[in-house]
C-alpha cells in the first residue's frame, strides 16, 4: 500500500522559512514526478512545485525566487524550502507523486496534508 507522509507544517511569522518533507513507502514501482500541491480555504488546489526523475523544475509564478523543491531518490523523499513566506502562503499544503510509467488504475498517490499558516 503505497503512502506519502509530509511533515513540516506549522504557524509561522511573515518572512519567515518552513521546510516540509514527504516521504513515499510501499511503492514497487518508479515514481516519476514529486510535487507540492496548496489549497487554501475556498479555493482550489494548486501547484506550487514540481520535480521530474531527473531533477527539472516547475514552480508557480507567485512562489519562484522563494521556494525551492529538491529530491532525494535514495530516500524517495521531496522536499520544500519555503522561504519569505507571505500570508497568502496560508494553506494545507500536499504532496503528491505519480507513477513513471501509467498503468490502468491509479497513477497519482496523494499526502494527507499539512498545515501552513503565515501570520502575526
Amino acid at each position: 500500500q503505497v503512502q506519502l507522509v509530509e511533515s513540516g507544517g506549522g504557524l509561522v511569522q511573515p518572512g519567515g522559512s518552513l521546510r516540509l518533507s514527504c516521504t513515499a513507502s510501499g511503492t514497487s514501482f518508479v515514481i516519476g514526478i514529486m510535487g507540492w500541491y496548496r489549497q487554501a480555504p475556498g479555493k482550489q488546489r494548486e501547484l506550487v512545485a514540481a520535480i521530474s526523475i531527473g531533477g527539472s523544475t516547475n514552480y508557480a509564478d507567485s512562489v519562484k525566487g522563494r521556494f525551492t523543491i529538491s529530491r532525494d531518490h535514495a530516500k524517495n523523499t521531496v522536499y520544500l524550502q519555503m522561504n519569505s513566506l507571505k500570508p497568502e502562503d496560508t494553506a494545507v499544503y500536499y504532496c503528491n507523486a505519480k507513477r513513471l510509467i501509467r498503468v490502468p488504475g491509479v497513477n497519482d498517490y496523494w499526502g494527507q496534508g499539512t498545515q501552513v499558516t503565515v501570520s502575526t
